[in-house]
C-alpha cells in the first residue's frame, strides 16, 4: 500500500513575479518611430533627388537652336509716293445724235470700227429739204438777172434805184433761202465729229428717229484722264507737271504714266478732298475710259530712312514687333544668337519692304522668316535657305 504525500501546504499567499511591461511598450514605440521616421527621410530624399535629376536632365538636354532665316536693316531712300483711287475717262468721248426728227434712210459705218472726223454716219430722209433748196437755188437765178437788169437801167439812168434795192433783196433773200436748206439738210446727215472708235449700234434703217436719241457712241481713245481725289493735308504736295503712275485691274504687273495737269482750285467742304485730273497717252487702245484705276503721284525724295523686309515685321494690336538678333556669350565662350522682340513704329511699305522709323538702326539683323515658332530670349541659328522672293506685283498701301 502505497501512502502519498502532499506538500506542505503552508498559510501564506501565492504573489505573482512583476511585471515588465511599460519598458517593452516603450521599446516598441522607440522602434516604430524610427521606421517611420526612415520612411518619411527616404521619402523626402527621393523627392530631392526626383528633382535634382528632372532638373539635370533639363540642363543638359536644351532643344537646338531654331533655324530662321535673317535680313539686314538697311538704310536707303524709299520712293515718297502719293497714293490714291479712281477711274479713267476719256479726253473726247460723246454719245452721236440727231439735231432733227426724221426717218433713217441709211446707215454708212460699221460698229466697232474707226473713224475719222467728218465720216457720214447716218442719212435720214430729206426729200422735201432737196426740193426747197432746189427751189431757192432757181429763184436766186431769177432774182440775179432782174438785178443785172436792173443795175444796167440804172446805169444807163433808164430806171430807177428802188427797181436796183428791191431786185438786190429778192436776191439776197433766195440766197438765204439756199443756206437754210443746206443747213437743214446737212442737219439730217450725221456725222463723226471726231478721230475715234464706234461702239454698239443703237438704230435701224427705216426707224423714225427722234432728236437726242443716240445712235452710237464715239470714243477718242488715244488719250484718257485718269481723275482722282486725296485728302486736304496732301493737297500741298500736289502740282501741275508732277509724274503720276497708274495700275488697273485689268493688267496685273503693268504700269502707265501720265502726268497731272489740273489740280482743282476748291476743296469739297463734305469730303474734305481735293479732285485731281492727269492725263496719259494710250496708243494700244488698251486703257478703256471707266476702268477702277489706282494712282502713284511721285513726290520729291525723302532723307534716308531704315528699312527691312516686310516679313519680318509682325502687326499686332498691341504694336509692330520684329525680332532682334542678339549675340550671347556664354560660360564656356561660346557665342550664341537670340532672338529677342523688339516693338517698333513703322512708316510706309513698298515693294515688300517696310519703312522703320524708330527702334532699329542700320546694320542690325532681324529675323525675316520663321517668326511664327519662336518666343522671345529664345536660341536661333541662321538657315542657309534662301529667302523667298519679293512678288513680282506686292500690294500698295
Amino acid at each position: 500500500m502505497n501512502i502519498v504525500t502532499e506538500p506542505k501546504i503552508s498559510g501564506k499567499p501565492i504573489t505573482e513575479p512583476p511585471r515588465k511591461r511599460p519598458v517593452r511598450m516603450l521599446l516598441w514605440f522607440i522602434i516604430v518611430g524610427a521606421v517611420l521616421a526612415a520612411l518619411v527621410g527616404g521619402l523626402v530624399w527621393f523627392n530631392y533627388f526626383r528633382g535634382q535629376m528632372i532638373a539635370q536632365f533639363f540642363a543638359n538636354n536644351k532643344p537646338p537652336p531654331t533655324s530662321v532665316s535673317v535680313s539686314e536693316a538697311k538704310s536707303e531712300v524709299i520712293p515718297n509716293l502719293l497714293t490714291a483711287v479712281g477711274d479713267l475717262a476719256a479726253v473726247h468721248q460723246v454719245n452721236v445724235t440727231s439735231d432733227v426728227s426724221g426717218r433713217i434712210t441709211d446707215i454708212m459705218f460699221t460698229a466697232g470700227s474707226d473713224v475719222k472726223a467728218g465720216s457720214v454716219l447716218v442719212q435720214l430722209f430729206d426729200g422735201p429739204d432737196q426740193g426747197d433748196l432746189a427751189s431757192f437755188k432757181a429763184q436766186a437765178t431769177g432774182a440775179q438777172l432782174v438785178l443785172d437788169r436792173a443795175k444796167q437801167l440804172a446805169a444807163k439812168q433808164f430806171g430807177p434805184q428802188a427797181t436796183v434795192d428791191a431786185a438786190q433783196a429778192a436776191y439776197d433773200q433766195a440766197n438765204a433761202g439756199i443756206a437754210k436748206t443746206q443747213a437743214l439738210i446737212s442737219q439730217k446727215l450725221v456725222r463723226a465729229p471726231f478721230d475715234g472708235e464706234l461702239g454698239v449700234r443703237h438704230v435701224e434703217v427705216g426707224q423714225y428717229l427722234t432728236a437726242g436719241t443716240q445712235i452710237v457712241t464715239l470714243t477718242d481713245l488715244s488719250q484718257l484722264y485718269a481723275n482722282f481725289t486725296v485728302t486736304e493735308k496732301d493737297s500741298a504736295a500736289l502740282k501741275v507737271g508732277q509724274t503720276v503712275r497708274i495700275a488697273v485691274d485689268a493688267y496685273p504687273g503693268r504700269t502707265f504714266e501720265g502726268k497731272i495737269t489740273t489740280v482743282e482750285p476748291q476743296i469739297a467742304t463734305d469730303t474734305r478732298n481735293i479732285r485731281v485730273q492727269a492725263t496719259l497717252d494710250n496708243p494700244d487702245h488698251i486703257l478703256m475710259p471707266g476702268m477702277f484705276a489706282t494712282t502713284t503721284v511721285v513726290l520729291p525724295d525723302k532723307p534716308p530712312v531704315v528699312t527691312v523686309p516686310e516679313t519680318a515685321v509682325d502687326y499686332t494690336l498691341y504694336g509692330d514687333s520684329v525680332f532682334l538678333i542678339t549675340e550671347k556669350k556664354a560660360d564656356d565662350g561660346k557665342t550664341s544668337l537670340t532672338a529677342v522682340r523688339t516693338f517698333v513704329r513703322t512708316g510706309n511699305r513698298l515693294e515688300g519692304r517696310a519703312e522703320v522709323l524708330s527702334g532699329l538702326k542700320p546694320g542690325d539683323r532681324v529675323v525675316a522668316v520663321g517668326q511664327l515658332k519662336l518666343q522671345s530670349g529664345v536660341a536661333v541659328a541662321i538657315s542657309t535657305d534662301p529667302q523667298p522672293p519679293i512678288p513680282a506685283n506686292p500690294p500698295r498701301y
